[in-house]
């Protein structure tokens, strides 16, 4: 989920991987899909779960990216198949995060949420997932309609 603030700064979720303490990167929040639900949904239920920010489907923009993420996690290999929305922070409710839906590892490896700028992203010494994030965010945060496939992305 790409989230964007008044302000045009994006919500990231930076962590490391448990079993390697010295790589840190950020991200956007998401995860996976659960039993029958659509990546917008899962979207909008990640989103609350990790931040505590509701948005409604009818809310998102996109996807405006897909992406298969190929990567190691706590020694485990993982495939993963994105979709990207945007939402805004405008519209969001702040519910309480619900904590109890990270998992142990998820405790352990996440370090902290911030909302950065795209010059800070761009200029981040650290890892940045997707990569893509680091080039210009008008192609998400005035999307065109047209959805970008990112492609396979061994991280």
């Amino acid at each position: 989920m790409l989230l964007l603030d008044d302000d045009g700064r994006l919500l990231l979720v930076r962590g490391h991987d448990p079993h390697d303490p010295e790589r840190s990167f950020w991200f956007t929040p998401g995860g996976g899909l659960e039993g029958d639900e659509d990546y917008a949904h899962a979207a909008v239920r990640e989103l609350v779960e990790e931040t505590g920010y509701l948005l409604e489907v009818d809310e998102l923009v996109g996807p405006v990216w897909l992406r298969t993420a190929v990567f190691d996690f706590a020694s485990r290999p993982y495939v993963q198949f994105e979709q990207f929305f945007v939402g805004r922070l405008a519209d969001a409710e702040r519910r309480p995060r619900a904590d109890a839906a990270f998992t142990a590892d998820e405790h352990e490896a996440l370090d902290e949420f911030a909302w950065l700028t795209q010059e800070q992203v761009a200029n981040e010494p650290r890892e940045v997932f997707p990569e893509v994030l680091r080039d210009s965010w008008d192609v998400f945060a005035n999307w065109d309609g047209v959805t970008r496939d990112l492609g396979v992305n061994a991280e």
